[in-house]
């Protein structure tokens, strides 16, 4: 499909993916800025890739392939597009306009009607894409928030399995980003002025500079999630061995005279005492009595035998 834009000023050529023979009619018709070989190794490309050619004045171009969609548990779900963009014309293939929404595409051939060249009508798809990817971004807010009283109550493998969720989905929607920010410098590697001065561009430059913004600022939180949520892990599981390691050598007396007296010497003078049972006993609770009063007076028991309050990180 062929649109013409801004009274003939630049055109758009929209091709599906299989539509390879009209590609390379439309390459015959370009023939200086060599389409045919762009399009040529269209089969083969489905993963982001970008090509610069900036040596001829006046028939400077990029082309590749952008991967704009993404599902955020698949990796195999994802939509891609190809493009080559000159001054006065671009040409896509394979862009599935459905992922937007029609009233997206009405809105954005109005958009593009406005645009004095072909560079600026890209900038208007790719402007597009980043806002797609940034309402993605948005729910976060409200992920991490929910992440952060979590964090305060509970404290568990299926907590941090969350969290680590947010991190891995978080990663996805940059990776989609990322070949944003390089479209946009190869623009400005190969049109100069030209394109970075267009207010389209601009536009949608500030958008891909917001995305990362928002996206660093959200991991740096899920970051510090992960510190804090390893931190407390690590606390409470050394109180856990503090309270085993008390607990057993506040045992260590019974254990130890238990095993003594569970002997089977013929010759043991105690098994004849009248108060025998009753000297063990006392002997036993002695012991510990002792053992437990060394262990607070040098600290060694720490907070272990209070309640743990509630809301509480460490207490």
């Amino acid at each position: 499909m062929k649109h013409v834009f801004n009274g003939g000023a630049w055109e758009w050529h929209e091709f599906p993916e299989s539509d390879k023979a009209g590609i390379e009619k439309l390459a015959r018709e370009k023939d200086p800025y060599h389409i045919d070989k762009w399009a040529a190794n269209l089969p083969r490309m489905k993963t982001n890739h970008i090509m610069v050619d900036a040596f001829r004045k006046g028939e400077e171009w990029i082309a590749g392939t952008l991967v704009f969609k993404q599902d955020l548990t698949e990796k195999e779900d994802y939509h891609y597009f190809h493009f080559f963009v000159a001054e006065n014309f671009m040409i896509t293939s394979g862009l599935d306009f459905n992922v937007f929404g029609k009233d997206d595409y009405n809105l954005l051939n109005e958009q593009m009607d406005t645009c004095d060249n072909a560079l600026e009508g890209f900038s208007v798809l790719l402007g597009e894409i980043t806002t797609s990817s940034l309402m993605k971004i948005d729910p976060f807010e409200v992920k991490l928030n929910d992440l952060f009283w979590k964090v305060k109550k509970e404290n568990s493998t299926g907590l941090l399995e969350e969290i680590y969720h947010a991190r891995h989905e978080l990663l996805v929607l940059k990776h989609l980003m990322m070949p944003l920010q390089e479209i946009k410098i190869a623009m400005e590697e190969a049109f100069g002025e030209q394109a970075s001065g267009g207010p389209e561009y601009k536009r949608t430059c500030l958008k891909i500079e917001r995305g990362f913004k928002i996206a660093n600022e959200y991991q740096t939180e899920i970051d510090t999630l992960i510190r804090l949520e390893e931190v407390v892990s690590s606390h409470r599981g050394n109180e856990i061995m503090k309270t085993l390691t008390v607990l057993t050598t506040l045992f260590t007396p019974i254990t130890a005279l238990g095993a003594l007296w569970g002997m089977n010497f013929r010759n043991m003078p105690e098994l004849e005492w009248k108060y025998g049972y009753l000297f063990a006993i006392g002997l036993v609770v002695i012991s510990t009595l002792i053992l437990y009063i060394v262990l607070k007076k040098k600290g060694w028991a720490g907070d272990i035998l209070r309640g743990k309050k509630r809301n509480s990180f460490f207490k």
